[in-house]
C-alpha cells in the first residue's frame, strides 16, 4: 500500500505545483493590486519566503501525519466505523455518495477550524502568521505557522475516524480544497459577474480578500475555504463593494522583520498587543 499511497502524494504535489505556476504567471501578466510594480526582485523573495514556510510544513506532515491519518483510515475501514461508513453500510451508498459525503464533512471542519483559529487567542497566535501578509498573492496559499499546521494535521486522526474518511478521499479533496484557495488567495481579478456566478459554490478572489482586510469586522468573516456556502450557513458571509480599496494584512505585524521566515516563525511567541 505504501507504493500506492506515494503516488497520491506525488500526483498531488506536481498538481498543486501546476496551478501555482499557472496563477503565479497570471497575476504577473494582470495582477489585481500594484504591489511588486518594477521591482521583480521584492515580488521573488516575497515568494521564496512563504513558500520556504509552505515546503517546511509539507516536510513536517510527510513525515510525522500522512502514515498516522493512513492507519486511522484503514481502522476506521476495516472495524466500520464513522459517519461515511455507517451510512454507507446502512444505505447501501455508492462510492461516488461516500466521496461527496466524505469531502463535504471535510470542508465543514476546515470552516470550524477557521473560525477558531480566529476566535481562540491561542490559536490565533499561529494563524496570525498568514494574515500578516500584506502584499496576498498566489504564494500566500502557502503561509502557515508550523505550529497550525501541526495542530490542523493532529485534529485530522480523530475526524478521519469520526467521519469516516478513505485515504485516497482526504488526498481527493486536498487536492481540489487547495487549488481553490491558490485560486482565491491570487492576486488575480474577475469581472463582477463572473466572482458573483463562481462564489455561490466556491471562494472567489473578491470573497476571501475580505477575509484578508486591516478591519477586524472583515477579516472576521468568510471561513470557508472551497464551499462558499458554508458563510451564508453560519451568517458569516460578507463582501466589500470595492475590493481594491482593501487594505490587506495586520497593523500589528506590519515590519519588515514580521515578513522574514525568522520573523513569521517568531510571531507566535510575541506579547498580544
Amino acid at each position: 500500500m505504501e507504493p500506492v499511497l506515494s503516488g497520491l502524494q506525488d500526483t498531488q504535489i506536481v498538481i498543486m505545483l501546476g496551478i501555482l505556476l499557472l496563477l503565479f504567471l497570471w497575476e504577473s501578466a494582470q495582477p489585481f493590486y500594484a504591489h511588486f510594480t518594477g521591482s521583480f526582485k521584492n515580488r521573488g523573495l516575497h515568494a521564496l519566503r512563504n513558500l520556504v514556510i509552505g515546503a517546511i510544513n509539507a516536510i513536517m506532515v510527510g513525515v510525522v501525519f500522512i502514515g498516522l491519518w493512513f492507519a486511522a483510515s484503514v481502522w476506521a475501514d476495516e472495524l466500520r466505523i464513522g459517519i461515511m461508513h455507517w451510512l454507507q453500510d446502512a444505505f447501501g451508498l455508492p462510492l461516488w455518495v461516500h466521496a461527496v459525503g466524505a469531502i463535504l464533512l471535510l470542508d465543514l471542519w476546515t470552516y470550524v477550524w477557521h473560525r477558531i483559529n480566529h476566535e481562540v487567542p491561542f490559536f490565533w497566535r499561529f494563524h496570525s502568521v498568514h494574515h500578516s501578509d500584506n502584499k496576498m498573492d498566489v504564494t500566500t496559499a502557502s503561509r502557515f505557522h508550523l505550529g497550525e499546521i501541526f495542530f490542523s494535521s493532529l485534529f485530522r486522526i480523530p475526524l478521519i475516524v469520526l467521519f469516516g474518511v478513505y485515504l485516497w478521499e482526504l488526498v481527493l479533496y486536498e487536492v481540489v480544497m487547495f487549488s481553490v484557495v491558490q485560486f482565491h488567495h491570487a492576486n488575480v481579478g474577475l469581472p463582477e459577474k463572473y466572482d458573483r456566478v463562481l462564489r455561490a459554490v466556491i471562494v472567489t478572489p473578491n470573497m476571501h480578500r475580505v477575509h484578508h482586510s486591516r478591519w477586524q469586522p472583515e477579516t472576521d468573516s468568510n471561513y470557508s475555504s472551497l464551499f462558499s456556502f458554508w458563510d451564508r450557513m453560519a451568517r458569516t458571509f460578507r463582501l466589500n463593494a470595492d475590493p481594491a480599496k482593501i487594505k490587506l494584512g495586520l497593523d500589528q505585524l506590519d515590519r519588515e522583520e514580521d515578513q522574514t521566515i525568522r520573523g513569521m516563525m517568531r510571531t507566535p511567541l510575541k506579547k498580544p498587543d
